[in-house]
């Protein structure tokens, strides 16, 4: 079956002329990495692309070349759509609602609603990027420099510099297949997962500053006066989950960060195997892996906090 998919996406991009490519809202470095490998890619290749994020690119990725060509907005004349990291359509945000169902899907979340025409759903690999590492050259379309640049920041940062539980001999092939393009991987490494702007040092410091602990889980709180206070542009943690993921002697970590309209981004992550954390996520519009989910909310945060810790605690005890 995913011989024939793959099949039918090659065709379906060769007989494509003008591309647009879109990923999920508050975009991480595997749908930054995925957006641009693909889109370069066809590019390159002398095809018209559009690259779209409704959020836009944040600092941690914006040294990646090609990142200026994303947009945040489009031009509705393309005869191809495709979308790369999306588990559901929703996840691209209100600037393609309404759009036409997407030609392509291509992702790795095993919450992926097949959404699209084509979907290339592969949930055991540790990125979308990884994916397409493997497809992209199948297709016709060599990897160069660049587009390794990218795919290898969307691995590194899905498995949090390789510590995921999913992370397998494969996976680690596929990053040496990257880096014999010439990546500098421990700089793309540096950047993508370790260094951080000033105002996301004092985000992370409001966020820690209001950790809680509650029957197994541990979980930060940021709000938007935190945002204002920190001086932080982003609507997203600043990648806070990864260190409050590193505190030993929970079960599951979390965190909530208030956004404008009443809603809740919500970040889990399993610290222990055997826990699927995207079994609750799911309850709440979400999706994702078994070690790592997330979700959006309307709501609250107060409100959303009790809800989503109420569930999780429920789902610990099954």
């Amino acid at each position: 079956m995913e011989n024939d998919v793959s099949a039918a996406i090659k065709a379906q991009l060769e007989a494509g002329q003008s591309f647009l490519v879109a990923s999920h809202v508050r975009p991480d470095g595997d749908a930054v990495g995925s957006l641009l490998g693909i889109g370069l890619a066809l590019r390159d290749a002398g095809k018209h692309v559009q690259m779209v994020l409704a959020d836009g690119v944040s600092s941690s990725f914006r040294h990646l070349e090609g990142a200026d060509l994303i947009k945040t907005a489009f031009e509705p004349e393309f005869d191809t759509f495709v979308t790369v990291d999306c588990a559901d359509y929703k996840r691209t945000g209100k600037l393609l609602a309404g759009l036409r169902q997407p030609d392509v899907n291509i992702d790795h979340h095993v919450t992926n609603e097949r959404f699209a025409h084509l979907n290339l759903v592969e949930g055991q690999e540790v990125a979308t990027a990884a994916i397409l590492t493997n497809y992209l050259p199948a297709w016709g379309y060599p990897i160069t420099r660049p587009i390794a640049a990218a795919l290898l920041t969307g691995i590194i940062t899905d498995t949090l510099g390789f510590r995921t539980a999913n992370v397998t001999p494969e996976a680690m092939r596929q990053v040496a297949t990257l880096m014999e393009s010439g990546v500098d991987m421990p700089e793309l490494y540096m950047r993508g997962l370790v260094r951080r702007s000033f105002a996301a040092a004092r985000y992370w410091g409001r966020g820690l500053g209001n950790l809680e602990r509650r029957d197994g889980i541990v979980y930060g709180t940021l709000t938007l006066e935190d945002r204002k206070g920190a001086a932080y542009s982003g609507s997203d943690d600043a990648d806070l989950i990864n260190v409050i993921s590193a505190i030993d002697g929970f079960k599951v970590a979390m965190i909530f960060v208030e956004q404008t309209h009443q809603h809740v981004k919500i970040s889990w992550r399993a610290l222990e195997p055997g826990i699927d954390v995207s079994t609750v996520a799911l309850r709440f519009g979400g999706g994702g892996h078994a070690a790592a989910a997330g979700a959006d909310v309307e709501g609250a945060l107060d409100q959303v906090t009790r809800a989503v810790i109420k569930a999780t605690k429920e789902m610990l005890r099954l």
